[in-house]
């Protein structure tokens, strides 16, 4: 098979990572995208994107593109992937997979039906500190697991804030639970919760603290517990409140205890890679996936983390809203 053609679709902060990113695979070329703004696709086009549209269904219709990657809001993932699987598009959908159970089964259902490939962006399952965590766990290196912290702090909507000293308006379906799911916990605890389920199994039992700093419909903070089947235990510490990012798993083992911490981006460094093309350092296990889910296209080989895989995310994430403490409003 030559280069796998590929379509974008949404060009808002992630897109704008994928779009970069897919400019640096060997076995892929970007030939399409659309985004309802002009002015990003002003940029695709000024990066060397030769087809851009405004309307994604007219991506979908260009027969020469075999597979799409999805970087909308999330209430739109399940209408554009299901869309997508009928026009027998391979699809790369950033998580989480949708906003509840029932539309993640209903993606499941069409690409099955279409005998599509799906992969689930989650990039930490990429990342090298990650992996490396990953692998001193199976090796017996650390004893037997008992215990797994993972933290996801950081500015959630507000990083736009956050960047600048001048303020800039937050899209107004950050807010909105009916269009995103949840809050915080949807947001950076599936990558989270994600994270933690690849490293010790199925999820047996959740309880959960949500917090309301923000006074807003959706929590910008959470605690969960997970109990695993296996007996270990995870706690998942995520919010939004925060203008210092912190990312980290802690495993906690019998023999001797491991962590990995992934540091948010140099601006500087970051600035200068971006300049000279090359993937910036805090973005290359965005890479690294996209590049896992070409290669198992050419290679005929189902991607992870699948479809399958992510409704299990979204499965938990219901449990602990389900079984949340009663919220409490910051006065």
């Amino acid at each position: 098979m030559d280069k796998i053609k590929v379509g974008l679709i949404g060009l808002g902060y992630i897109g704008k990572v994928h779009l970069r990113n897919c400019l640096n695979l060997k076995s892929a070329k970007l030939v399409a995208a659309s985004d309802t703004s002009k002015k990003a696709l002003n940029l695709a086009k000024k990066m060397g994107v030769k087809k851009t549209y405004d309307d994604y269904q007219q991506l979908l219709n260009d027969d020469t593109i075999d597979a799409v990657i999805i970087a909308l809001p999330t209430h739109l993932h399940a209408c554009c992937a299901k869309e997508a699987a009928e026009a027998g598009k391979h699809i790369f959908l950033e998580k989480p997979l949708a906003r509840n159970v029932a539309e993640g089964k209903d993606i499941i259902s069409a690409i099955r039906r279409n005998r599509i490939k799906l992969m689930v962006g989650y990039p930490f399952r990429f990342s090298s500190c990650f992996q490396a965590l990953k692998e001193k766990m199976e090796s017996g290196e650390l004893g037997e697991v008992q215990i797994v912290y993972a933290t996801n702090i950081a500015s959630g909507p507000f990083l736009y804030r956050a960047e600048s000293d001048i303020p800039r308006p937050v899209p107004d379906w950050w807010f909105k639970k009916e269009l995103t799911g949840g809050g915080a916990l949807m947001d950076v605890g599936s990558h989270m919760i994600n994270l933690v389920r690849w490293y010790l199994g199925e999820i047996s039992n959740v309880k959960s603290h949500l917090g309301y700093r923000f006074n807003l419909d959706l929590e910008d903070h959470a605690i969960c517990i997970l109990n695993f089947q296996s007996g270990q235990i995870a706690i998942i510490n995520v919010g939004w409140f925060s203008q210092q990012t912190e990312i980290k798993v802690e495993l906690l083992g019998t023999v001797a205890h491991a962590s990995a911490t992934i540091r948010p981006p140099n601006k500087v460094k970051t600035a200068l890679q971006l300049m000279t093309r090359r993937t910036p350092t805090f973005y290359i296990p965005y890479l690294r996936e996209l590049s896992h889910f070409i290669q198992c296209l050419k290679q005929d080989l189902p991607p992870s983390p699948s479809a399958e895989d992510a409704l299990k995310d979204l499965e938990a994430i219901a449990l602990t809203y389900q079984n949340c403490q009663q919220p409490q409003y910051s006065p």
